[in-house]
């Protein structure tokens, strides 16, 4: 009996998947647990295991192709099984046409169908066309190529034996193409566009529930940094491990909440939950967007630890290797824009966190010390709180505890 693979859901926020890359075709035989598919989620590339055993008969989504969830992307069953019925009552997405299963026997003759229905049904689903001069490219491609009017002999295809997909159109930049170009009166105006991915779409949704749903409003302070930069110097001397001034905030953060629970919260329109635990999300930048992996108990874990967990993320997330526990569940989140020189800016709640906290850049200038100007090292924080739980009070005692343990860095030894 064929089995009817959906795309499934693969975190809490997915709504629907695009298929990166298929590791078996049409006519292939498939394996309980052999990997099947790569699918690319709104926050990470995942593998996709098959759960039966069978021949793939039918694929129902192009690589580089989106699909809602639970939509059908493949069909797994027998050799030469009749899955028409079945591919009919679903609409195939990223097709041009629906294209049911290649028979590679002859199918069982059904009296009640037309031949020629049966006929045009059992077109092969993973057509490639091959255009005179020998380019591998999907029909989809072949398509929005078209549309583009782009040569498809200047691209290079990603996909299977160098196939051309339809990823690598939406990616395609001239050859002669330059952001940094300026309009000329005798040139005309051009412009480039891309498909938006998945995971910017999703973003996109997430940030716009948060800054409309959740009242900000934005706490600022200025830090002495001094003593954490000697702290720093003298750590790695000595433990010979190169932590960073972001895994020292990330630790005196996660103290600071440990004392603050009703900073480390989240709203629900019947009750507010105050987490004793913290769960640190640490914003990370990938070429689609952002991407919060996430420190589990960072309150009880030490800077070496704190520093390997955050670098291991950082490293998967440009990778889209993270797995879906490694992105949820964060309790409170902390974005750095410092090591771009950005001195002060403010982030918008990653919900369900009550609280983010925006980091500056370390910045050398003249500072008040002991009744006298001297040069010294300040950076900027800015806390944005939602106010349905986070009070001016409670959000300003906060970042007191916070300043204590980063102006005194070693209170975070002890």
């Amino acid at each position: 009996m064929a089995e009817v693979i959906n795309m499934p859901r693969l975190s809490d926020t997915m709504e629907e998947g695009t298929l990166a890359k298929w590791f078996k075709k049409v006519g292939d035989t498939v394996k309980e647990g052999e990997i099947l598919a790569e699918i690319e989620t709104d926050k990470a590339t995942m593998e996709f295991e098959s759960f039966y055993d069978g021949v793939l008969l039918y694929i129902g989504i192009d690589e580089g192709s989106t699909a809602p969830v639970d939509s059908i992307i493949a069909i797994i069953g027998s050799k030469g099984e009749n899955i028409s019925e079945i591919v009919n009552n679903d609409t195939p997405v990223g097709k041009e046409e629906p294209a049911p299963v290649a028979k590679e026997e002859p199918a069982p003759i059904v009296k009640e169908e037309p031949a020629p229905v049966a006929k045009e049904q059992l077109k092969p689903v993973s057509i490639i066309n091959i255009s005179n001069d020998r380019i591998l490219i999907s029909p989809l491609a072949k398509k929005l190529a078209d549309e583009k009017g782009i040569d498809i002999s200047a691209i290079t295809g990603s996909g299977d034996n160098g196939r051309i997909i339809k990823r690598d159109i939406d990616s395609f930049k001239p050859s002669n193409y330059s952001q940094f170009s300026q309009p000329r009166p005798h040139l005309k105006e051009s412009s480039y566009e891309t498909q938006n991915s998945t995971m910017r779409k999703a973003i996109a949704k997430r940030l716009v529930d948060s800054k409309f749903s959740a009242p900000h409003y934005y706490l600022n302070i200025e830090l002495e940094m001094d003593n954490i930069i000697s702290f720093r110097k003298q750590f790695i001397q000595t433990q010979n491990i190169k932590i960073s001034f972001n895994d020292i905030i990330a630790k005196a953060v996660s103290l600071s909440l440990a004392k603050h629970p009703k900073v480390n919260s989240r709203w629900y329109d019947d009750k507010i939950i105050f987490n004793e635990h913290v769960h640190l999300g640490v914003a990370v930048a990938v070429d689609d967007g952002l991407i919060v992996p996430v420190v589990k108990f960072s309150n009880s874990k030490d800077l070496p630890q704190i520093n390997t967990e955050i670098k291991d993320f950082a490293e998967r997330a440009k990778n889209k290797k993270l797995s879906p526990s490694e992105i949820e569940g964060s309790t409170f989140t902390i974005s750095n824009l410092g090591m771009f020189g950005i001195e002060s800016f403010t982030s918008i709640i990653n919900q369900p966190n009550s609280a983010i906290l925006s980091i500056g850049a370390i910045v050398q200038k003249p500072i008040v010390k002991n009744n006298e100007v001297v040069v010294g090292n300040t950076m900027k924080l800015t806390l944005a709180c939602d106010h349905r739980t986070v009070d001016g009070a409670t959000g300003s005692l906060f970042l007191k505890t916070l300043k204590e343990y980063i102006e005194n860095p070693v209170s975070i030894l002890i």
